[in-house]
Formats: structure tokens, C-alpha cells, sequence
């Protein structure tokens, strides 16, 4: 399959030129207080770049790793797509595009839905009762959130999870 074919499908196309950096604005944004902030091409400031404030840390986001074992209803396409669906609401983020694909003969899908705020995606093995995913989330989404949903959607046996804090040395 042609690449740009390919990307086209998914809402991308390779001529769409890479999203700007913090190094990269000028002009002015809005504080949080409403007061014009002017921008120079080395401004950086936390409040625009979603970073997380928790703890006394500061951090890009958090990284779920979770394993599903002796999971259900690993093989259905449209249960999948509504559980990351509703697990992206309940998380208070915000969805931009969903893909999932089916793989034959065992039934497993392998996707992704792509967030504002990073993603979520999903490996399935049903033949298994397994299924892998990651939810990372920046900003004031709630990522923790999600598990229930998928626990709820999926009847795991056991749940295993992994908590990251990504971006802690930046």
C-alpha cells in the first residue's frame, strides 16, 4: 500500500508540515488570569505546555502500562472501540481520532485512539485472555480513571499495572 495512501487514511498526509514548538511562537497568549502574556521564540512557560503539577512534582504525564489476564470479549471490534470511547470521557480527555484494526484468524484487534492529551492504545490476544495497553495522559486528564472502565468492559481475572511518571527530568 502506498504510504501517503496509507497516512491519508488515518487523517494524516505527509506533506502537513510538523506542529510548532514553544521555541517557535511569537506573539502574545492569555494567562490564566486573562493579563496578555508576550511570547518570544525562547519563552516557556509550564502553563502551555500541559505539564502536570502533582505532588510537588512536575511531569509531562502519566503512563499506564496495564496487562488485562483472563480477560473477555478481546475479539469485539465495536465493545473495544466504545470501551476506549467512554474511557477516554470518563478520563476528562479529549478524543481526536480512534483506529483499530482486526486481525484474522484469531480475532485480535491492535489500536490506538489518539488524545489531545497523548493516547491510549490496546493489543488483544483473545485466544489468550490477554490484552495490553497503555493510556498516557498530560494535562488535567485523569488517566486512573480508565481502569475501571476496563475492568468493568473486559472481566479480567487480574488487572497488573504499571504507574509512570513520564517527563520528571525535563
Amino acid at each position: 500500500m502506498d504510504r501517503n495512501i496509507a497516512f491519508a487514511d488515518l487523517g494524516m498526509d505527509s506533506d502537513t508540515q510538523p506542529s510548532r514548538t514553544n521555541s517557535d511562537i511569537t506573539g502574545t497568549a492569555k494567562g490564566h488570569d486573562g493579563t496578555v502574556i508576550p511570547l518570544s521564540p525562547s519563552y516557556s512557560d509550564s502553563s502551555l505546555d500541559h505539564f502536570v503539577k502533582k505532588d510537588g512534582l512536575v511531569f509531562a504525564g502519566t503512563h499506564l502500562i496495564i496487562d488485562l489476564v483472563g480477560a473477555s470479549r478481546l475479539d469485539e471490534l465495536e465493545h473495544i472501540e466504545e470501551t476506549l470511547k467512554e474511557a477516554v470521557e470518563v478520563s476528562g480527555a479529549t478524543l481526536l481520532h480512534i483506529h483499530l484494526h482486526h486481525f484474522t484468524p484469531n480475532g485480535g484487534v491492535s489500536g490506538v485512539a489518539v488524545l489531545a492529551e497523548s493516547h491510549i492504545s490496546i493489543h488483544t490476544w483473545p485466544e489468550r485472555g490477554y490484552a495490553a495497553l497503555d493510556v498516557f495522559m498530560c494535562g488535567d486528564a485523569e488517566p486512573h480513571k480508565a481502569i475501571a472502565v476496563l475492568r468493568r468492559a473486559f472481566r479480567p481475572d487480574a488487572v497488573q499495572l504499571n504507574d509512570l511518571k513520564r517527563g520528571l527530568t525535563v
